[in-house]
């Protein structure tokens, strides 16, 4: 992973991500709404559901809007169901795309996801095309803005803690774990008075794919036509992007 920075793409697109928040937090909503289905309402006893809590939080979605979709999914009377889907395929210039979807209807998002690929420049794949191209991974960023520990402390201090990697730059200490092993280097790196920036499971791939101008302007356009689908919760590219 060394080399591989993902803030730089986060904090990239971040500014697209605010345009679009509403529809983030109906996502988010819906992700929160599964994980608390399937495993209860209490996030001490649901690792599933405090992971998506986190990233919701991450976003600033509202507490109301959490404890709605929580307390929604507790109710007996309540019997929305939702399939967790993967789609695989290939955008321009060869990159690998995954996108992860949460649907009550199947034969709708797919037929989304796939116009979205053939209208961009892409094309969608069997499973199994590219998903062995990432690893999951645990990711974790703390901002340098306020700290004054260098690099050899925080790099003990998270291998310490169970991590895998630490990549260092001006702005951020950016934390890479077994997806085993996250909880609880999280809950160490927050034991120990770190703010995360974020903290969340993740998809890395494995080796980034170069792009002209024109296939990084391109797959942009597909990665937004696909996170603009109410039922896409995730998109993951080895694009260098």
């Amino acid at each position: 992973m060394a080399g591989h920075s993902k803030w730089k793409n986060i904090q990239g697109r971040k500014n697209a991500q605010d345009a679009k928040r509403g529809k983030i937090f109906q996502k988010l909503s819906r992700e929160i709404y599964v994980a608390a289905k399937a495993g209860g309402g209490d996030p001490s006893v649901n690792a599933a559901l405090r992971l998506v809590m986190d990233k919701a939080k991450a976003a600033n979605m509202p507490n109301d809007n959490i404890e709605r979709a929580i307390k929604k999914a507790s109710s007996a009377g309540d019997n929305e169901h939702y399939d967790e889907i993967t789609y695989e395929g290939y955008g321009p210039g060869g990159s690998a795309i995954l996108v992860y979807a949460l649907t009550d209807n199947r034969n709708r998002t797919a037929t989304n996801v796939r116009v979205a690929f053939t209208r961009n420049g892409g094309s969608l794949g069997e499973t199994g095309s590219v998903s062995y191209l990432f690893d999951r991974k645990g990711y974790l960023v703390i901002e340098r803005t306020a700290l004054t520990v260098d690099e050899d402390v925080m790099l003990e201090l998270v291998l310490e803690a169970g991590a895998e990697d630490l990549e260092t730059s001006d702005e951020v200490f950016e934390i890479y774990t077994a997806p085993e092993d996250f909880t609880a280097v999280r809950d160490a790196l927050e034991k120990s008075g770190y703010t995360l920036a974020q903290a969340e499971l993740t998809m890395i791939p494995q080796t980034l794919v170069a792009l002209t101008d024109d296939q990084k302007a391109q797959l942009q356009q597909l990665i937004d036509k696909l996170e603009d689908d109410d039922d896409v919760s995730e998109v993951f590219t080895s694009a260098d992007i």
